[in-house]
């Protein structure tokens, strides 16, 4: 694994940010889009390059939108179900912060987010973001400062996320699941200056806290908002089910008292642009190491607005809820659920029920029993679990609307089971980290499910590509490449693996192999890494075999993706021993004291070599 980039220098920061004011207002989102083709084709990572960080959101001159579409066909247009545009428009804000807010008012008293039974009105969202944004500006956080958010979904994650945004922050998100080990690498990439943290992982946070950036640390508990009820979920957390370790964080407050503190000392409203960095959202990319996808506020905001475009054909033929309630299973930390659920969900003004544990099925399974739910975006694996419990085939789903498919790729058997239970259909959609995440999608109004990832979503181009660059006929394998407002700006502090995957002409490369229908449909026929996707999330081999290289009896390993029943893949682990007394329970064990749970092999088997190119390269692709 690639060594932890330091904290930027203030310079370095200052180019991160981008300009003040760099967009003069609404900008037209198509024009946009045809900017993302013209960032220095994003060579610079946003943070390394003042030019390219100040032009990702600003109009791009008519030229510009014209080289968007000269010589690239877009047949999906004319196949867009009834009343999608091509084009997504104005943005209707300058920033996410303005969104939501906007929400807030425009919502009021209706339920933005419900756990455990306890909801979050709109309007109280908007007060405790407010407060809490608050807080970080009395800590002296410098506009564009990092702010990680290490929370599975309970109620504390959107308030905390909101405050970032509206103070003119970055959000940082981590999986709270992560060993000290990759904690402190993402946070000492990031520059994290400060950090949001449920209780029950502060003491992975505790063992790596001094050798990283962080300086200002807020503690939440499970029972924090909930309101009486919580004393009693916070006792059995703690003491009954005992899922609190010891920690200890000298200085930290806990998430109330700062918001408390952030009232007394009122927020300062921020002049925020759509130029402005949002999100690092971190990932393995298309080349396995460890970096920041710089989202700015126009690549997020164009998602949710292609996203909400696309959701009006679920309505085709079917009423319109006038408050929506939305399952949110995923992870708000996955940049999935973070702009399906949480960001497009606000702006229907829906309800969007956190599921904190989603892999505990039968208590998962109680919680949809109390809502009558519209919307639900998952993954494979878990329609795979639902489908495989008793109760959840007793619900009702007359009220089911969408189903939305991504994360990894849905199994048709599994597509055709949902259907015929729920009488919806799962319209799959793909996209990345780097793409805000849709790129395409399948129409919500459509009556089967169709095995691909569907069309190309709003003012978004996608092309088929050989290794040299060169667009290829429908029909014939390529790597996916995207081009849209939604494309990141680029990785944070990494102008060499910015280059390796924007083209000149503005095209993000997915890594992912796959052909286009002459209707435009888009199909995925394989990976071009060697990259292993557990129940949605990435899995990189050069790192997991970093890391087991590190075991002192480990002369040589390799790791490769297996099919698997219930995670779509797992990692299989093939090892020559330096110590013959070296047994599988001692590597499982040492991968999982560096490994989250996702990353570590499920198979594990013994050789005395590994297959090898002239080279020496090990050939994974003959341990298949």
């Amino acid at each position: 694994m690639a060594k932890s980039a330091k904290t930027p220098a203030k310079g370095e920061e200052k180019a991160a940010r981008t300009a003040k004011g760099g967009t003069g207002g609404k900008t037209v989102a198509k024009k946009a889009a045809s900017t993302t083709a013209k960032k220095p084709a994003a060579k610079s990572a946003a943070g390394s390059s003042k030019k390219s960080a100040t032009s990702a959101g600003k109009a791009a001159p008519k030229k510009a939108q014209a080289s968007r579409k000269a010589g690239i066909a877009r047949p999906w247009v004319e196949h867009y179900p009834k009343g999608i545009p091509a084009e997504m428009g104005d943005f209707p804000n300058n920033s996410l912060g303005e969104l939501l807010v906007d929400a807030c008012k425009t919502y009021g008293d209706r339920p933005a987010f419900t756990c455990m039974g306890k909801s979050l009105s709109y309007r109280d969202l908007e007060e405790m973001s407010q407060h809490f944004a608050g807080y970080l500006q009395s800590l002296g956080l410098e506009r564009g400062a990092r702010v990680a958010l290490m929370m599975p979904n309970v109620l504390q994650y959107p308030v905390a996320m909101m405050a970032v945004l509206r103070a003119g922050y970055v959000v940082v998100n981590v999986n709270p699941l992560y060993t000290p080990r990759e904690l402190e690498h993402q946070l000492n990439d990031a520059g994290a200056e400060a950090i949001v943290i449920l209780e029950n992982f502060a003491h992975t946070l505790e063992a790596v806290a001094s050798k990283t950036s962080v300086k200002h640390v807020v503690v939440a508990s499970m029972g924090e908002l909930l309101g009486l009820k919580g004393h009693i979920v916070n006792f059995v957390v703690r003491r009954v089910k005992k899922m609190v370790p010891a920690w200890s964080l000298p200085g930290h407050v806990s998430f109330r008292e700062a918001v408390k503190k952030g009232a007394a000392h009122g927020f300062r409203p921020v002049d925020i642009a759509l130029s402005d960095n949002a999100f690092l959202q971190y990932t393995g990319g298309t080349t396995g190491v460890s970096k920041g996808a710089t989202l700015l506020h126009s690549n997020v905001l164009a998602n949710v607005i292609q996203n909400e475009l696309w959701f009006r054909s679920a309505y085709i033929g079917k009423p319109k809820p006038g408050a929506p309630v939305l399952i949110c299973a995923l992870p708000l930390y996955h940049i999935y659920a973070l702009t399906v659920n949480a960001l497009m969900g606000m702006k229907l003004g829906g309800n969007n029920v956190l599921i904190p544990n989603p892999r505990d099925i039968p208590a998962f399974v109680k919680e949809l029993q109390k809502y009558d739910f519209h919307i639900f975006p998952g993954l494979n694996t878990l329609f795979n679990a639902l489908l495989n419990n008793e109760d959840f085939c007793k619900l009702p789903f007359k009220s089911l609307l969408v189903t939305f498919g991504g994360g990894m790729a849905v199994q048709r058997a599994v597509a055709e089971r949902w259907q015929k239970l729920t009488g919806c259909v799962i319209s799959q959609g793909y996209g990345l980290s780097e793409t805000s995440p849709v790129a395409t999608v399948n129409s919500f109004a459509a009556k089967e499910f169709t095995g691909t990832i569907g069309y190309p979503i709003s003012s978004t181009d996608v092309v088929i590509r050989d290794d040299q660059g060169k667009n290829l006929p429908f029909g014939k394998v390529g790597e996916i490449c995207i081009r849209g407002p939604q494309v990141m700006a680029g990785y944070w502090n990494r102008p060499d693996e910015t280059a390796k995957v924007m083209t000149e002409d503005g095209f993000f490369r997915s890594g992912d192999m796959g052909t286009m229908a002459e209707d435009g449909q888009v199909t995925i026929v394989d990976r071009k890494k060697d990259m292993i996707v557990v129940s949605g999330f990435k899995v990189f081999p050069n790192e997991v075999e970093d890391v087991i290289a590190n075991h002192p009896g480990v002369l040589e390993a390799a790791i490769v993706g297996v099919e698997d029943e219930h995670s779509g893949e797992v990692p299989k682990l093939f090892v020559v021993r330096k110590d013959a007394n070296l047994t599988e329970e001692d590597l499982k064990a040492f991968c999982k004291e560096n490994l989250t749970g996702y990353k570590r092999p499920k198979y594990i088997e013994f050789r005395d070599d590994l297959p090898k190119s002239n080279v020496g390269k090990i050939l994974r692709k003959e341990l298949r």
